[in-house]
């Protein structure tokens, strides 16, 4: 089975962040600008928390607060959910399902070294039974 590792080893490590005292609006911003849903909230290089969509809308949009005036301290996800590099797909589709989120970020020794989203994690899927199809098929036809 696929590991983190090798997922982020295709997709790469490219993280964006935020920092808890930004205002929400920046963090939207930022997430429009590179076309991701959610950014990891950084504290002298620590993770904080993580920042989604999600929370701007419920946190935010539903509730009448202030973009401008928020920070995202006050809308973050906290703690994080997160995965190490030697952890499978399948272990972070059960994550994903039975928390009922959509990013994970890798840490290794403590440290960022990525993120994965749950379109990540159905692309291995697809790719691996796609694979496991074809291994069946060339053993059937001999």
């Amino acid at each position: 089975m696929t590991t983190v590792q090798q997922l982020l080893a295709r997709k790469g490590s490219r993280v964006f962040s935020v920092t808890p005292e930004a205002a929400v609006l920046e963090a939207v911003r930022t997430m429009a600008e590179h076309h991701v849903g959610a950014l990891l909230v950084m504290q002298d290089g620590q993770l904080a928390g993580i920042v989604s969509e999600r929370d701007y809308a419920r946190k935010v949009v539903l509730l009448g607060r202030s973009s401008r005036d928020t920070p995202v301290r006050d809308i973050m996800t906290t703690p994080v959910v997160t995965v190490a590099p030697a952890d499978t797909v399948g272990v972070c589709m059960r994550l994903v399902t039975e928390r009922r989120i959509r990013h994970l970020p890798v840490l290794e020794a403590g440290r960022v070294v990525g993120v994965i989203s749950i379109g990540d994690l159905v692309k291995a899927t697809i790719a691996e039974q796609q694979q496991q199809i074809e291994q069946l098929e060339s053993y059937i036809r001999g």
